[in-house]
């Protein structure tokens, strides 16, 4: 597995989003004349970071309407995770399966001690046993490199900007008086450009974090081609059926591995993931950089 630097890039995350909200409020405080709403946005903003954390292990498995399976309800896939945890030196995360048909998987908890990992039954249906290794290893390299517990939290930060973008920009649109004519006119612009630029930074972080998984998973199984090929059987079955965009959805969808909405629906919520032309040309540059026959 490679270095990342996932500590500077979550850190990098925390701080532009908070910034973000910060700015809502300081640009609330000077329309206001009420300096206490940079506090109030703060504090919103921690109170969202706590919540996260402790829930980033339900709240796609509720969404997703998963329930835990055991090893005798689903043999094949929890010896694939039971040997790759070992590999790793890893605890055993619990498995979920959800009983959508759109192909897809993913894994959520805040460290490796409270992670889960879930396949839908489409996905299920339409790997091999070569490739759904490949797509299970991607996910627990998720969960070991704390993706889980850092894309949850920023989803939950970059939603409440937008909900507070849209109250400040409510609001200002009522603020009365010339005097204050030119304030209210900022905290519009400023509540449309805030989630913008929340959006903008959690996609960026989302997207890196996504090539990384792929290199370390295909490094974990030293199967790059297996992957290749579960992603490509995985964007040919989101398209003929994708999941519908409800709010509990779309707020994970971050969390899967690959998208799983039609193209129509994700230009605004935000394309978290990478083109899958283009991880799947990183997987196969890397499997061309490995020794041995299997992968040529």
């Amino acid at each position: 597995m490679h270095k990342h630097y996932n500590g500077l890039k979550t850190a990098l995350l925390f701080g532009g989003l908070f910034g973000v909200l910060l700015l809502i409020g300081g640009g609330l405080a000077v329309g206001t004349g009420n300096r206490s709403f940079i506090l109030i946005f703060g504090l919103i903003g921690l109170a969202t970071t706590a919540y996260s954390y402790w829930n980033s292990d339900k709240i796609a498995i509720r969404a997703m309407r998963a329930q835990e399976v055991s090893q005798a309800e689903a043999p094949e896939m929890y010896r694939i995770v039971s040997e790759l945890s070992q590999r790793a030196g890893q605890p055993m995360p619990k498995l979920y399966i959800s009983p959508t048909q759109s192909p897809n998987a993913f894994a959520t908890g805040r460290n490796p001690e409270n992670a889960a990992v879930c396949c839908t039954a489409g996905i299920l249906q339409i790997l091999s046993e070569r490739e759904l290794r490949g797509v299970l290893a991607h996910e627990l390299m998720h969960v070991y490199n704390r993706d889980i517990l850092t894309g949850s939290v920023a989803s939950a930060i970059a939603g409440v900007v937008s909900t507070i973008g849209q109250v400040v920009a409510f609001g200002g649109m009522y603020s009365r008086g010339s005097r204050n004519g030119g304030n209210a006119l900022g905290m519009i612009v400023a509540a449309i450009l805030a989630p913008i630029a929340a959006g903008a930074i959690q996609m960026a972080i989302s997207r890196t974090r996504e090539y990384d998984a792929d290199e370390d998973g295909s490094t974990l199984t030293g199967d790059p081609l297996a992957l290749a090929s579960a992603l490509r059987k995985i964007e040919h079955g989101v398209v003929a059926a994708p999941l519908v965009p409800t709010r509990g959805v779309a707020d994970s969808s971050h969390l899967m591995i690959a998208n799983p909405f039609r193209a129509r629906d994700i230009g605004r919520l935000f394309a978290t993931h990478p083109p899958m032309p283009q991880r799947i040309a990183r997987l196969e540059a890397m499997a061309r950089s490995l020794d041995g026959p299997e992968h040529h």
